[in-house]
C-alpha cells in the first residue's frame, strides 16, 4: 500500500498499476477501429509476446441429394486450424519525479492514459490495417474485380481509382456486391474509409437521411453510419501511398469474421528510478492478428486528389 507524505497521495504502489492498466485499457478499445472490424474471440490468457493461439476453422458440410429407400451418407467434419501467433509487443514508460506528487494521481493516471492509448492505438491500427491489403482475396481487389462477374474496378497501383462525390457511393455499394459474390453475411459488415473519402460520402446524396438506414441525416454529427451493409469506420491510420501524382489510400473493407485480433497489456509495474528521486511507470502491450479468410476481405485502391 502507498502512504500519503505530507498529506500529499503518493505515486507509487502495487495500486497504480491497476488504476493505469484499466485506463489505458479502456481507453485504447475505445479509440482503435480494431474491435469493430475484428473478431476478438481468441484473446484468451495472453501471458506474454510469443504466445500461440489456436483457432478452429468451421469446416464445409456437405449436402446431400435424398433418395428414399438409399442409405444415408455421413462424413466426418475436419476443422482445420489457424495459429495467431502473438508476435507483436510495444511498450510505454514514464517517469514519476517526486517533485510532482502534488499532483491529483488521478489527474496525472487519466491524462497519461488518455495520451498512451492514443500512440498505442496509432501504432497498432496503421500496423493492422497497413498489413490487410496484401492478404485479401485475389477476387477482392484490382481492375477485374468480383468472384461472379470480374468487371468490378477496384483500382489497381499506376491506375487508383478516383472517388468524388457523384460516384463515391456508388463504389462502395460494388465493394458490398464483391462481399456478396464471396457469400459474405450482410450482417458484420465493415468500412475503413480515411478522412477525405468521408469528406466526399457526406457532400453526396448521403445528406438522404435514407441511405444511412437509421432515419436520421448523416450531417447531424458528421460520423457516417450504414451505408448498404457496410458500417463506416473513419481512421487516419488507412495505408497512404504516393502513385505518380496521386496520394493514394488502400481502403479495406469485409466482414468480422475474416480478420482476428487479440491484444493484452500484460506488463505493468512501477521502479525506483536509479538515477533521479522519484519512480518509473512501464507497461508492455502485446497483440497479434490474422486474416483467417480472405475470402470476405477486399481492398479498394483509390484516390480523392
Amino acid at each position: 500500500m502507498a502512504f500519503p507524505v505530507n498529506g500529499v497521495p503518493s505515486h507509487s504502489g502495487t495500486n497504480i498499476p491497476v488504476i493505469f492498466s484499466g485506463k489505458l485499457l479502456v481507453k485504447f478499445y475505445g479509440a482503435s477501429i480494431l474491435t469493430h472490424i475484428s473478431n476478438t474471440d481468441y484473446e484468451g490468457e495472453i501471458k506474454d509476446k510469443g504466445d500461440t493461439v489456436k483457432i478452429r476453422l468451421t469446416p464445409d458440410i456437405t449436402i446431400n441429394d435424398y433418395e428414399k429407400g438409399t442409405p444415408l451418407v455421413y462424413e466426418n467434419p475436419n476443422s482445420a486450424t489457424v495459429d495467431l501467433l502473438i508476435d507483436q509487443g510495444k511498450y510505454y514508460g514514464v517517469n514519476i519525479f517526486d517533485v510532482d506528487k502534488a499532483q491529483s494521481d488521478y489527474e496525472f493516471m487519466d491524462k497519461w492514459a488518455e495520451d498512451a492509448s492514443e500512440q498505442m492505438k496509432i501504432v497498432i491500427d496503421t500496423d493492422v490495417l497497413s498489413a490487410i491489403p496484401a492478404d485479401a482475396h485475389a477476387s477482392n481487389i484490382g481492375a477485374t474485380a468480383g468472384a461472379q462477374c470480374g468487371n468490378i474496378n477496384l483500382g489497381t497501383a499506376g491506375a487508383p481509382v478516383e472517388l468524388t462525390k457523384a460516384n463515391v457511393l456508388d463504389k462502395i455499394v460494388e465493394c458490398g456486391q464483391i462481399l456478396s459474390e464471396q457469400k459474405a453475411p450482410a450482417t458484420g459488415r465493415w468500412m475503413g474509409i480515411p478522412p477525405w473519402m468521408k469528406t466526399r460520402a457526406l457532400l453526396s446524396d448521403l445528406k438522404d437521411a435514407s441511405l444511412t438506414g437509421d432515419g436520421q441525416s448523416s450531417l447531424r454529427s458528421g460520423r457516417l453510419g450504414v451505408i448498404g451493409d457496410f458500417t463506416l469506420y473513419e481512421s487516419l491510420n488507412i495505408k497512404h501511398v504516393v502513385d505518380g501524382t496521386d496520394n493514394c489510400a488502400s481502403i479495406p473493407f469485409g466482414h468480422k469474421s475474416g480478420l482476428t485480433f487479440a491484444s493484452q497489456l500484460v506488463k505493468n509495474e512501477t521502479l525506483k528510478n536509479p538515477t533521479d528521486f522519484g519512480d518509473i511507470l512501464r507497461g508492455l502491450q502485446v497483440y497479434g492478428f490474422e486474416v483467417i479468410k480472405p475470402e470476405v476481405m477486399g481492398v479498394l485502391y483509390a484516390t480523392g486528389k
